[in-house]
């Protein structure tokens, strides 16, 4: 991870490999030419008032993602100015760039600044909310996964990500910055290590290490683990998660994370799909569709993330997460489509496609979570393709058994920058999952496909349990190439809404 510090000293005067500052398109007062955003003035001095000109005589324009280099001034310790673009500029310049745009900024500078050993981080940084923006950017834009590079510590690239950002105009010493960097750190090291797992080859990760992962972590941060394994799942009458898992010779877990700030404290649950790697099953994957399937444990990584951060954070709520881990693969003793699985919950679910199967491990886990009276449960999963094709690569799905608690968690979503769009729970689309055999099918209509899942799991959720599905099939694994703070492969979605909501449930204002 890229070492953060905070430093009120003066651009000019600082040591380092590349000082970064903002530029936006000028609107309004300031015109349509390219603006040096506050944070850079000492910079726009030293070049006479005339910064934006020569970067735009260089081809910048000031559209978010544009990175523009240019030499330092004469006078500054830096040899490189590094000129972000930031996109438009506020209409309400006094109320400052959004947060997430700071962020995409300082992620788009800190990938674009591997191999440096430190960079000044000279964006607008109006108050500690910036601030943990900015350091949120750099630390995830500045991610790598490189345990199986055989330059350990290197790009495919062959540079090395950032070692050292020192945020300038951040105060060490003043409480609101101090505890904005604590944030942003912990939650990011969290989210990274959500990444890291969701990158691990699946031949590397399986639901037994998976677990162990899970509870070394959890021994560290004062977290209380339980893990069952085939034979306590088995005793316990977990159908879902154990049909799924019955094809692998790696068995299935239940990994309960629990961590607890006090007994009269406000309790979230988090729900994690962890199915370490995807095949289909019997109704296997056609080619082209398996390739990244060890990223079906997204959710599983999410929630995990998300428990270990409370606890680093030492929120006031406790937090129980939830990690349904198995391997859907395809052999003799495989679910096949037409069994029958008996559910924790007792109810009886008519498997008509194995490859729907998440929904499946889901199932037990949201009874095992609804048995502890929690004031609301949360699960996350790379659930349905027909999610991905409703809302594109970047955005997932929010429904819910309550309106208010659904909006509550979009709102929540946005505040911490993840796009996630509120989907309803149709009725009508319940009776497709009628079976003649069982009490409901795993399967209902092929239309509306992401909908019927979240139907499907509401039957397992607890009577009077206030409950939110996140579906966040298409922005946990990005195939495309790297955007703003958002890297090639896992993404980590959905770690910071869960960290808001329990953040919101401390403040007593979710739910």
């Amino acid at each position: 991870m890229t070492a953060l510090t905070l430093s009120t000293a003066a651009a000019p005067g600082l040591r380092a490999d590349v000082l970064v500052i903002g530029v936006a398109k000028g609107a309004g007062s300031k015109g349509a030419g390219l603006v040096v955003a506050p944070g850079a003035e000492a910079v726009d001095q030293a070049y006479d008032g005339k910064l934006g000109g020569v970067l735009e005589t260089l081809g910048a324009s000031g559209s978010e993602g544009e990175v523009t280099k240019l030499p330092a001034p004469s006078g500054f310790k830096t040899p490189v100015v590094v000129a972000v673009g930031l996109g438009a500029l506020p209409e309400d310049e006094e109320a400052g760039f959004d947060g997430e745009v700071l962020r995409k900024a300082a992620g788009v500078a800190g990938r674009a600044l591997a191999g440096s050993k430190k960079a000044a981080f000279a964006l607008p940084l109006a108050d500690a909310a910036d601030l943990g923006a900015i350091a949120e950017g750099v630390l995830l834009g500045a991610y790598s996964f490189d345990a199986y590079k055989s330059t350990s510590g290197e790009r495919g690239n062959g540079k090395a990500p950032l070692a050292e950002a020192v945020l300038l105009g951040a105060k060490p010493r003043d409480k609101a910055h101090k505890a904005a960097l604590e944030r942003a750190t912990a939650v990011s090291e969290e989210l990274n290590r959500a990444r890291d797992l969701i990158n691990t080859p699946p031949n590397d990760l399986n639901p037994e290490s998976f677990a162990a992962i899970a509870a070394a972590a959890a021994k560290e941060h004062g977290i209380k683990v339980q893990v069952l394994d085939e034979k306590a799942l088995a005793k316990g009458g977990y159908g879902g998660i154990l049909g799924v898992g019955a094809g692998s010779v790696s068995g299935p877990r239940l990994v309960k994370l629990s961590y607890t700030h006090s007994r009269n404290a406000k309790h979230l649950a988090l729900v994690g799909k962890g199915i370490t790697y995807d095949s289909g099953g019997i109704s296997l994957k056609p080619a082209g569709h398996n390739e990244t399937m060890k990223c079906d444990m997204s959710g599983a990584a999410a929630v995990f993330a998300a428990v270990v951060a409370a606890a680093r954070l030492g929120l006031e709520v406790n937090v129980t997460g939830w990690l349904a881990l198995a391997e859907n693969m395809p052999s003799g003793s495989a679910t096949r489509p037409g069994d029958v699985l008996r559910m924790f919950s007792g109810k009886t679910v008519e498997v008509l496609n194995t490859d729907a199967e998440g929904r499946l491990v889901l199932a037990d886990a949201l009874w095992a979570a609804s048995l502890e009276k929690p004031d609301a449960i949360v699960d996350v999963a790379t659930l349905t393709g027909a999610m991905v094709l409703a809302l594109g690569s970047r955005t997932f799905g929010v429904m819910a058994n309550d309106d208010a608690f659904r909006a509550a968690v979009v709102e929540a979503a946005e505040e911490v920058g993840e796009a996630s769009w509120p989907m309803p729970l149709p009725e009508h689309l319940r009776k497709g999952m009628d079976s003649p055999t069982a009490d409901i099918a795993n399967m209902g209509e092929r239309m509306g496909g992401g909908l019927v899942a979240g139907l499907f799991l509401r039957e397992f959720v607890g009577e009077g349990i206030t409950w939110a599905h996140l579906d966040i099939a298409g922005p946990a694994f990005n195939e495309g190439g790297p955007f703003g703070y958002t890297p090639k492969g896992g993404t980590g979605s959905a770690v910071r809404t869960l960290v808001r909501l329990a953040e919101l449930t401390a403040a007593g204002d979710l739910g």
